[in-house]
């Protein structure tokens, strides 16, 4: 009875075999040799699949132009030819551009369509326009809306001392 009852397992312990150096650098060294095998295999398949596609193109034609086989360069004259929107060469350099150019036309005096006597005005000055003479509203329904034409109109009716009512001109 004096004998005492240990908790956990008899042979408790640690492990008393670890991995070697040697089994690791053997691991490592089979796996990168199985990473040069695949890309070889993989590159072999791929040149392989060119050359079958390449073998089946049908023969073009001696009047078509050939292009050139590298298509990613292209000569700033060219660039001309491909429609808007255009990819961009540089974005910095561009948005900056292009926010300067929105600058200057948002605080600049010009025309934007001088046949028909439109302009632009600055930003600043449109809202003191806006500040001093208001929103324009509209007119409620049934009112005829305020112009020049309505106006004389209305003065000559109250400056008519005649008695007869005004006939509009046909």
């Amino acid at each position: 009875m004096s004998e005492q009852i240990k908790p956990g397992h008899a042979e408790e312990g640690f492990e008393r075999q670890d991995l070697t150096a040697q089994s690791v650098f053997g691991f490592l060294f089979s796996l990168l040799a199985g990473g040069v095998l695949v890309y070889f295999v993989v590159w072999g398949l791929y040149a392989f699949m060119d050359a079958r596609q390449r073998s089946r193109q049908p023969q073009q034609s001696p009047l078509v132009h050939q292009a050139d086989t590298n298509t990613r360069i292209v000569a700033p004259d060219e660039v001309k030819k491909f429609p808007e929107p255009r990819l961009e060469r540089n974005e910095r350099v561009e948005i900056n551009d292009f926010r300067l150019k929105e600058e200057q036309s948002l605080n600049s005096y010009g025309w934007v369509d001088e046949k028909a006597g439109v302009v632009r005005i600055p930003i600043e000055r449109a809202m003191q326009l806006v500040a001093q003479r208001g929103l324009p509203t509209t007119p409620k329904a049934g009112e005829t809306p305020p112009s020049a034409a309505n106006m004389a109109n209305q003065a000559a009716q109250h400056s008519d001392t005649s008695g007869t009512p005004a006939q509009p001109k046909k």
